[in-house]
């Protein structure tokens, strides 16, 4: 990735492409009074008490050989606002290496791309503790590299691969179209300025405005979901355009020369919706299947609902749960092993876990968990491909918090002392200084996560890509920890008497 010039003056894009509120005059009214005033001085006095961001960072990166088992940063020029692990491409003794997804919001100097990694994964206790830590924040890591650009038409606001073939992505941008990309068969591009739009292999119509984070592809069938700022929610089947998944080729029919640009009046095959819904009464912010349905699906928004659909039964909403939270909504996600639960993500910086059977009490959101341990708005949530009861969430704090709803209740001691830390959280990500705008469970090997945070605010550009996993000492049951732990006692006196003789 070639340094642009001037890097420091990358434009800011709203995150989540969120506007900011006009301010309420009430608050400011407030602000006027005598307890206002106090009000204002005791959050400056409180704010002036919190370490920075760069005291935590540095307190954080003295702990990585503890908390970590493998932990790698890359250094990126240009923001990524979305991050996805890819297929596995080979296996070998001690790291495998994966395909990773990634793209580059440019200011303009170069276009945007959607970028294809390969990403080598270092296998669970194989890196050695003193190492993981020895980074350079300034620098690329030598386990991401660069292996093909596509150069997108606008932005890249969010990625999604195909379940049944993640060699199969779709972006969303700034416009209404959902595009679709093969990207193994997509020509390597050289993102210079003036060079032409790589072409989609399919584009999805049906939004009437922007839609520009609200993406989902279905587990179960070649389907794919969309919402945007028409307030609607745009489901596509995209199966009568790819070959057979059980082929294992699985790739976009080629009724057209895939990715080539010479030809301008060429134009990408489009495919119209299966099926639009109504009911949202503001900008559609994230939509995801039900992992074993995909007749089913639900929906979050800037309206503050969590909205739940089945196309079978029409194009009106099954549940709208008002005031799902107490400001708008920006993600959601379904629990791949139990249906029956739902989380979403809000700008009231919390997380809330619901059930399908019980959404409501008096017609008003009704969670079973609130979980809160986020300082801004959260962007991103997702449950684990391999605990039921474990989920991330990342947010505007830049922190990436991970939970497990079984813990809530259950109090957490440490040498007889009781530890004060949010119900369910467990884990605490600190190694962004900045925004975590995306990040993804890697689902070939599941305590691995990929994320992403934008760095404009930070740094004045750029972004920061992490690959990570938590040490297996605080996941595991701990019983069996302190087994572990005992032996390796025994093992370091055996070694230490041994050495006294």
């Amino acid at each position: 990735m070639e340094t642009p010039p001037q890097q420091g003056v990358v434009k800011k894009k709203e995150t989540r492409g969120r506007k900011p509120k006009p301010k309420d005059d009430k608050k400011d009214e407030h602000s006027k009074t005598k307890e206002g005033r106090k009000t204002q001085q005791y959050q400056q006095q409180q704010q002036q008490q919190q370490p920075s961001v760069d005291e935590k960072y540095t307190q954080w990166k003295s702990l990585v050989p503890v908390l970590y088992d493998w932990l790698a940063n890359h250094n990126l020029v240009w923001p990524s606002l979305s991050c996805r692990w890819g297929p596995q491409l080979e296996q070998a003794t001690y790291k495998n290496r994966q395909r990773l997804y990634l793209s580059e919001q440019t200011d303009g100097s170069v276009p945007n791309t959607l970028v294809i990694a390969n990403c080598e994964v270092v296998k669970p206790r194989v890196a050695a503790a003193e190492h993981i830590s020895q980074f350079n924040e300034e620098a690329r890591s030598p386990f991401v590299k660069k292996f093909k650009t596509i150069i997108h038409p606008g932005e890249v606001n969010r990625i999604r691969e195909l379940p049944q073939n993640s060699k199969i992505v779709a972006t969303h941008t700034d416009s209404p179209d959902v595009l679709v990309w093969d990207v193994e068969n997509q020509p390597n591009r050289h993102a210079v300025l003036g060079a032409t739009n790589s072409r989609p292999d399919l584009i999805l119509t049906g939004h009437q405005d922007n839609a520009e984070f609200a993406l989902a592809m279905c587990p179960t069938e070649p389907y794919v979901l969309s919402g945007g700022k028409d307030k609607t929610v745009v489901l596509w089947s995209i199966e009568d355009h790819i070959t057979s998944a059980a082929t294992g080729g699985s790739i976009i029919k080629p009724n057209s020369k895939s990715g080539e640009t010479n030809d301008k009046t060429a134009e990408s095959p489009s495919v119209g919706p299966r099926g639009i819904y109504c009911g949202h009464e503001d900008t559609v912010e994230d939509v995801t299947f039900c992992p074993s349905s995909a007749q089913e699906f639900c929906s979050v928004g800037d309206d503050s609902c969590l909205i739940l659909w089945d196309a079978r039964v029409g194009s009106s909403p099954v549940v709208k749960v008002e005031k799902a939270h107490n400001a708008d909504l920006h993600c959601v996600d379904w629990n791949p092993h139990d249906d029956n639960l739902i989380l979403t993500g809000s700008a009231d910086n919390s997380v809330r876990m619901f059930d399908r059977r019980n959404l409501t009490t008096n017609g008003v959101g009704s969670p079973i968990h609130k979980f809160e341990g986020h300082k801004a708005a959260v962007l991103c949530v997702q449950w684990s491909p391999d605990k039921s009861s474990v989920f991330g969430s990342s947010a505007e704090d830049g922190l990436l918090n991970i939970w497990d709803y079984e813990k809530v209740g259950k109090k957490i001691e440490r040498s007889g002392k009781s530890i004060s830390a949010p119900p369910g959280l467990f884990f605490q990500h600190a190694g962004h200084r900045d925004k975590v705008v995306d990040f993804h469970w890697n689902a070939y090997d599941p305590w691995t996560i990929v994320s992403v945070s934008d760095d404009c605010e930070s740094t004045g550009g750029g972004g920061t890509l992490q690959i990570w996993r938590m040490s297996d000492l605080i996941y595991r049951p701990e019983e069996e920890v302190l087994a572990e732990l005992e032996k390796f006692k025994s093992h370091v006196v055996a070694c230490a008497s041994k050495s006294e003789k």
